[in-house]
């Protein structure tokens, strides 16, 4: 039985054997092919497209292919990766949480919102900011010193104020405008000096031009206070750069309602007395001991000087100690950790002051911060009860005003004036 094809004879068989050892050199002519129908593809164990009941050996490799990707042998296939919220594998340790990952976004995100809260409070408390002093329209002023000069005015303006209030804090209904405190905070490196000018101070109001009539008001002597009823803020600095010879930098005002609105808003301030205290005028009326004043009752202690030995005089130095007293609370943890303080008594103060017109918060702040630790003193005087025209008056000390002043312009330690 011949195992060749059907169609193919023994005589084919010698033909194709040309080049295994056949007599003839010469290739046979090309020919068709006939054609071959392919066996089903069917299989089964043993049988395999390599003849029938005959395995490939293993390491042979057929190519076909029934839809599956092609591995090699002994190939090993890595499994798919895990996903983020796949869970480890079993028999390996969960991943430690990434803590200092974490602690550090905390702290960004903190940082990131403090510094927009300080920015928002930045710029709404530079616009609450009532800059209406323009210093830089006095006339004839003197060179700028060493350090910085703040003139601070308590003028007893009732603008405001109902009726009510008026009674609660005793302040009369006068329409005039008084400057009941005026003082000269000198903020420099060789320390801070607070030194208050009597309001019934006797000095030389120079001449200026009158806001109102346009015309030329000549030089002439009067108090201190009434620069300030004339013309107010910018007069009363003009009268103090003019006789003190020393420039005022910023300029501070405060009026009763304001003042007392600050004092609430900060929950009071805390007060001792080595003595009963008593003013029918200014209403004030303290046991001798510690209390703790509210707005109204800081005010009459503030006005009261009828009680007062020195009278004016007394009365700048019980002001001198209030105001570093009320700087020292305001700048305490309890007030600037306390947003439920601090914000309540940032928006009183800002509503309650008048400044000139250069002034910064940095500057306001400053001003607060040298208040608390500063040396206080009256400017020399050398008769308390100097008579005038228009009563009694505060003469200075023209020789140690002088001495004083020419200290605070070169930023020197103040020597003068000191017990």
């Amino acid at each position: 039985m011949s195992d060749w094809p059907d169609g193919w004879t023994d005589d084919d068989q010698d033909r194709s054997r040309y080049g295994q050892g056949r007599g003839s050199a010469t290739p046979e002519s090309a020919r068709v092919m006939p054609h071959v129908p392919r066996p089903p593809r069917q299989r089964s164990p043993g049988h395999d497209a390599h003849g029938a009941g005959q395995r490939p050996p293993a390491s042979y490799d057929s190519g076909y292919n029934e839809g599956q990707v092609y591995r090699g042998a002994g190939r090993q296939v890595p499994p798919p990766p895990q996903g983020p919220t796949d869970p480890p594998p079993q028999g390996q340790p969960k991943p430690r949480p990434r803590w200092g990952r974490r602690i550090g976004i905390g702290a960004l995100s903190l940082l990131l919102v403090l510094v927009i809260v300080a920015t928002a409070t930045y710029f709404w408390a530079d616009g609450k900011l009532k800059r209406e002093v323009d210093l830089a329209a006095l006339e004839d002023r003197p060179e700028k010193g060493e350090g910085t000069n703040y003139l601070i005015v308590g003028s007893d303006s009732r603008e405001g104020l109902s009726e009510e209030q008026r009674r609660e804090l005793s302040t009369g209904n006068s329409s005039s405008s008084l400057a009941d405190t005026i003082m000269i905070l000198h903020v420099g490196s060789n320390g801070n000096t607070m030194v208050s000018l009597p309001r019934d101070s006797w000095v030389t109001i120079p001449e200026f031009t009158g806001s109102e009539s346009g015309n030329r008001i000549p030089e002439q002597q009067r108090k201190l206070n009434a620069s300030f009823s004339i013309e107010g803020a910018w007069l009363l600095a003009r009268t103090i750069e003019h006789n003190l010879d020393i420039r005022i930098d910023h300029y501070v005002e405060i009026g009763f309602g304001g003042f007392a609105n600050v004092v609430d808003a900060m929950g009071g301030v805390e007060m001792c007395f080595d003595e009963p205290i008593q003013d029918e005028n200014s209403g004030a009326d303290f046991e001798e001991g510690c209390h703790r004043l509210d707005g109204a009752e800081s005010l009459a202690f503030n006005r009261q000087r009828y009680q007062e030995a020195e009278g004016d005089l007394g009365r700048t130095k019980n002001q001198q100690e209030f105001l570093s007293t009320l700087a020292d609370q305001a700048a305490s943890p309890a007030t600037l950790i306390n947003p439920f303080k601090l914000y309540p008594t940032m928006g009183a103060v800002l509503d309650a002051l008048i400044v000139d017109e250069d002034m910064s918060l940095w500057d306001l702040r400053s001003m607060f911060w040298a208040m608390r630790g500063a040396q206080r003193m009256n400017i020399p005087v050398s008769d308390p009860g100097f008579a005038t025209e228009e009563g009694s008056a505060v003469l200075w000390n023209t020789e140690q005003a002088e001495l004083l002043m020419e200290q605070l312009r070169n930023d020197e330690e103040v020597t003068v004036g000191v017990e």
